[in-house]
């Protein structure tokens, strides 16, 4: 016997879905890298060369290796289930803005010619998100709250963020990490009405 779904359960399912989706969609197009000919991450973001610029989109979904995307795959998940708490439309939102932030940063910053795949730009910039999402204007109450998830978080993941950007290996770039942030702080404050109250 089947239960149906309750308004409140349907709306966390349509929140939790869409980082599901894409991390997915990055899981099936390394798997399709792998079994393909050739390598789809010459498709990435090519700093300084204009015909690469599609790589703002393209270049989250791709990654160097299996490692790549497997150290990415668990922060991406647990800082995009943060973001979409507030609803799929601002997950989808917020994610769009940390691509262009994130990727113009990057194409701009590193040298010429410099290839840049993978989803840390995003981890990063929901990790930017999460943190300064609580000076956003809204009720006091999901301000504490916020603050508290921002504190969490901070205590998790805030070591690894900050050695993301100051204490990188070499082929890691730094550049992705820091405009990702940035864009994930900017996204706090982009698309929200005065007094909304998420």
């Amino acid at each position: 016997m089947t239960t149906p779904r309750t308004p409140a359960r349907r709306s966390a399912v349509a929140r939790f879905a869409s980082p599901v989706i894409l991390l997915a969609l990055m899981w099936a197009v390394q798997f399709a890298d792998a079994v393909l000919p050739g390598s789809f991450t010459g498709f990435g973001l090519r700093s300084w060369d204009v015909s690469g610029l599609g790589g703002i989109v393209l270049s989250p979904l791709l990654h160097a290796s299996w490692a790549h995307l497997i150290a990415n795959s668990l922060p991406f998940l647990v800082l995009g289930c943060l973001v979409a708490i507030e609803g799929a439309g601002r997950f989808w939102l917020v994610t769009a803005i940390i691509a262009v932030v994130g990727g113009a940063g990057t194409w701009l910053v590193n040298a010429p010619g410099t290839l840049t795949v993978g989803a840390s730009v995003l981890v990063f910039g929901y990790f930017g998100y999460v943190v300064v999402r609580v000076c956003a204007p809204g009720r006091v109450a999901h301000r504490i709250g916020y603050a508290l998830i921002a504190l969490i978080v901070i205590v998790l993941y805030g070591t690894a963020m900050f050695s993301g950007v100051f204490g990188v290996a070499d082929g890691v770039s730094w550049q992705a990490h820091l405009f990702g942030a940035i864009g994930g702080a900017l996204a706090v404050f982009i698309g929200r009405a005065p007094g909304r109250r998420p």
